[in-house]
């Protein structure tokens, strides 16, 4: 499920101070599936800051 802000040119909500957002780009292969990696931003006076962030790196299995 998403909610609310996207990051769009749509979207015309004003990012404050307080809010938490998820960056969680998606990957998908026609016939296999796909996968998404989450991280969490807090939004503070002036910044931006990661309070989870999930590994980039190929786990080979």
């Amino acid at each position: 499920m998403h909610e609310s802000p996207r990051f769009s040119p749509t979207d015309s909500t004003v990012i404050q101070a307080g809010m938490v957002l998820s960056v969680e780009p998606g990957v998908y292969v026609p016939g296999w599936g796909g996968v998404r990696i989450e991280d969490l931003v807090v939004i503070a006076e002036g910044k931006a800051r990661v309070m989870y962030s999930s590994t980039k790196e190929l786990i080979q299995l």
